[in-house]
């Protein structure tokens, strides 16, 4: 049986992710090996892809992400790397897409559909 080469430590405090070019793809901190505290995601043009907050290495409270043109996509909130509560989506031209919540990473309740123009197509009911 071949050893397992075990991953380095990572040092605690202030760390940065490249992509391959050498571009900054994420910055944020460590605690104890693990993501820890506010994180930011970038896309290879250098814009924002998302933020938020990691508690022990998981997606922990309100996390954004957004387009390439730096509009925002969807907003929510994680808890345990699951998302929970009310979640916001976005159409390209800003109008609200759909808006509910979850729980545990599934649909809950009444979850509304809206158009490209901002008004209400459809709401659903999930369990």
């Amino acid at each position: 049986m071949k050893n397992a080469k075990k991953a380095a430590a990572i040092p605690d405090g202030p760390f940065e992710e490249f992509f391959t070019d050498g571009k900054l793809s994420a910055k944020g901190s460590y605690l104890n090996n693990q993501k820890h505290g506010e994180w930011i995601y970038y896309l290879r043009n250098g814009s924002e892809k998302a933020h938020g907050t990691f508690v022990n290495g998981k997606m922990n409270g309100a996390w954004n992400w957004f387009r390439e043109n730096g509009q925002l996509l969807q907003t929510g909130t994680m808890e345990e790397d699951l998302k929970t509560g009310l979640w916001k989506r976005y159409h390209a031209n800003g109008q609200l897409m759909d808006e509910g919540h979850f729980r545990n990473n599934k649909k809950t309740g009444e979850w509304k559909t809206y158009n490209d123009a901002g008004i209400l197509s459809k709401t659903q009911q999930f369990k």
